[in-house]
């Protein structure tokens, strides 16, 4: 089969498009033929960290297909439908929550291939009124959104939720996620055309990431900030932080290390939460949710499977809002 691997090299020069072997299935396996793909900032990270010796890789978390072949144990029957892939392997109760998240794509091959293998609980019946391509997109981002607000962040109808940096795959599942519930939305971005774009999709209000962010404000507060930059911007979340409010962190664009004034924290009981990807049951409410809402992905590009690279240079150039997916079968 055709795929894009990574190998040689670190970052985005080390893909390649290829033929490579079919994987067999497992006892307990699919084999899904994919339409759709989508990409992730996980696969930039992971391409970074990879060293020139270590083994090819097929990246990629996000997929959508027909299953093709079943396992030993796996009915027949299965062969035929169509599903969207949970990249979340093995965990499936949310409340036992793994040390480290087995994902799809790493260190296990990944959806940038015409095939690919995967546990049978992890091939969901796909939702029919979403396209290839939305299904394709769709997965790893919409369920840490979805965790990050509901699991963890408890968000409820009428409250303020403010997500900065928007423009990836997460934030604008977020920002959907959170309209279709009933609360108010608050954006930041440095890119005026994604504030406008955001507004568009009815953000309630959005303003420059680098501007000082009480009088950008207006004097309002928010219940839960959605952190994915980190110390570029998390010293500002105290100042417009109701008491009693949360901080859902799942990303660190900007570095890892962040100072926490500790009487912004204990004085008005702020709460900072961590969070990342989601177990197979929130996988399935994510679904349920967004078929309940009529919500669909915001797709900025879809590129053939052979452009895979310069997807990931789009993706690069952080100038995409929503998800950029990756078109297959």
């Amino acid at each position: 089969m055709k795929a894009v691997i990574h190998a040689s090299k670190n970052g985005p020069e080390g893909l390649m498009y290829t033929d490579v072997t079919d994987r067999q299935t497992g006892h307990d396996e699919v084999r899904v033929k994919l339409k759709a793909a989508g990409l992730n900032h996980r696969d930039l990270f992971l391409m970074a960290d990879r060293a020139a010796n270590d083994a090819p890789l097929i990246l990629g978390s996000d997929g959508a297909g027909v299953i093709e072949a079943v396992g030993a144990s796996v009915p027949t029957s299965l062969v035929g439908t169509d599903v969207i892939i949970n990249p979340c392997i093995g965990w499936e109760n949310t409340h036992h929550v793994p040390l480290v998240p087995a994902i799809l794509g790493g260190p296990s091959d990944g959806t940038f291939a015409e095939s690919v293998v995967i546990p049978v609980q992890n091939a969901v019946s796909k939702p029919a009124y979403l396209s290839w391509e939305e299904a394709g997109v769709l997965p790893l981002s919409a369920l840490t959104a979805y965790r990050a607000l509901f699991t963890r962040g408890q968000l409820q109808q009428g409250e303020h939720v403010l997500i900065p940096g928007i423009g990836g795959g997460v934030a604008t599942y977020a920002m959907l996620m959170a309209l279709a519930a009933g609360a108010r939305v608050t954006v930041t971005s440095r890119s005026e055309a994604k504030s406008q774009a955001a507004l568009a999709h009815g953000a309630n209000h959005a303003f420059d990431s680098h501007s000082e962010w009480k009088e950008s404000m207006n004097g309002d507060t928010v219940d839960l900030v959605l952190d994915s930059i980190g110390p570029a911007t998390f010293d500002k979340y105290f100042d417009i932080l109701k008491p009693n409010g949360r901080i859902v962190t799942f990303g660190a664009s900007s570095g890892d290390r962040v100072e926490i004034p500790l009487r912004s924290i204990f004085c008005p009981q702020i709460s900072i939460i961590g969070t990342s990807m989601g177990s197979g049951e929130e996988f399935a409410a994510m679904l349920q949710f967004m078929e309940r809402h009529a919500l669909h992905p915001i797709i900025d590009s879809v590129f053939p499977l052979q452009d895979t690279p310069q997807a990931f240079h789009r993706m690069q150039q952080g100038a995409q809002l929503g998800n950029i997916g990756i078109r297959i079968g």
